[in-house]
Order: structure tokens, then sequence, then C-alpha cells
């Protein structure tokens, strides 16, 4: 670590703490050459998810896009937004767990569903006559015959 007061290149650390949140270290170093004292943090560094979209364009995987998605499945419904987070949360860490960092949009979709199955089948129906483009009353009872099953 290269010190900021003399930029010499060696340094020792005299503490290291988790900070508040849990999410970083934090050390005080030494710079062994002028003896001035730094704080630095380390930080685990997250690689991104890349969704590949129906189009073949990509983007950054962004949360807040399921969530509005699931927001709009459970509207009217009785599930909270701290359950949608968690199923969020498992989401992501599923997909964070897979050696591939690229994902496509059609397995983030069946992720959704099948944690609003958990959670509400009513939400979930909602969820999947538009994800799977319903197009008929038929549709909507093939589906529901698969909740019986």
């Amino acid at each position: 670590m290269k010190c900021p007061f003399c930029g010499y290149t060696d340094s020792k650390v005299i503490d290291s703490r988790p900070t508040d949140e849990n999410e970083r270290i934090r050390r005080r170093r030494e710079c062994i050459q002028c003896s001035k004292r730094f704080t630095t943090y380390e930080i685990i560094e997250d690689v991104p998810i890349i969704v590949i979209k129906k189009d073949k364009s990509r983007e950054v995987f962004d949360r807040n896009k399921i969530l509005k998605g699931m927001l709009r499945a459970c509207e009217k419904r009785h599930v909270t937004v701290a359950e949608l987070e968690q199923k969020i949360s498992e989401i992501e860490a599923s997909l964070q767990a897979s050696v591939d960092r690229e994902v496509t949009s059609a397995r983030i979709g069946e992720l959704i569903m099948e944690k609003l199955k958990e959670i509400d089948e009513v939400a979930y129906v909602r969820f999947a006559s538009v994800y799977k483009e319903f197009d008929s009353a038929e549709s909507f009872r093939e589906e529901l015959a698969k909740l019986n099953d």
C-alpha cells in the first residue's frame, strides 16, 4: 500500500476491524519510512451480472426492475415489500453463485416465477400471464392446472 504522505510503498497494519455494515474492513496502517498513519478500506469486488435480453442486447442486472415487476404482480395482494426484497435477494444470490457472469432474461423470469409461486399464487399467475404472453383464457386455464398438479 502506497503511503499518501511520502509515497513509500511499504506499510504495516496496526489495526483491522469491520465497518458498521460489515461490508468492508477498515485498516489502520503506518508507513515504514515516515511513520505517519493512514486508513484504508478493503471491500469485496463485485463482478456485475450481465443480462442477455430477448433482442440479444446486454445490460447490467438491476434488482429494481425485478422489484417493479413483482410489485405489479402483487398489487392489492397481501405481500409485503420485505418479502419481495427477500426473494429478490435469493434470486441475486443464486445468480452470483453461478459460474456464468451472463444470464438470459428468460432465466431470470423463470426464477421470479418460482419465487412468486412460493409467496402468492395469484401474483404468480399475473406475472406468468405477462411473462409468457398469454393470449387466451385457455392459456390461463393451462397455467392454473399446472398449479394444482
